[in-house]
């Protein structure tokens, strides 16, 4: 079974998200806001957390797949900070903890200009292929 770190998802495709870089230490990818609005035109809270998730995943397999496990999400949280109305979004996924069993990455959200937009904060839990 292929982990994340290998292939994206339908929902990754409908957002629009390229992975730019990938690396146990760094994924970084980005997103276009347009398309990924809410009604007042600015990026949508559940798409800058969809980018987070995204980039934190990766980050989280590729340290799985070197114990031959998979990572899957437990908890995620952002803090928006600032709004996007044009261009894309930049993600950066770096580790807070890379454990046997639990890995925490801490992504930043930023536009173009290098504001930081949003930062979110995921946990994966790291099982065999075979557990559910």
């Amino acid at each position: 079974m292929a982990g994340v770190a290998k292939q994206l998802g339908a929902l990754e495709d409908k957002l629009g998200i390229e992975i730019l870089e990938r690396g146990v230490d760094r994924v970084v990818g980005r997103m276009p806001v347009r398309g990924n609005t809410q009604p007042y035109g600015r990026l949508h809270g559940g798409a800058t957390l969809a980018l987070g998730e995204t980039l934190g995943s990766i980050a989280a397999d590729l340290h799985a797949e070197a114990a031959g496990r998979l990572a899957v999400g437990v908890d995620i949280n952002g803090t928006h900070h600032a709004a996007a109305r044009t261009g894309h979004v930049i993600g950066t996924a770096v580790p807070l903890h890379l454990g046997a069993r639990v890995t925490t990455h801490e992504v930043t959200v930023r536009d173009e200009t290098g504001r930081l937009v949003a930062t979110v904060r995921i946990t994966n839990m790291l099982i065999k292929p075979t557990e559910e």
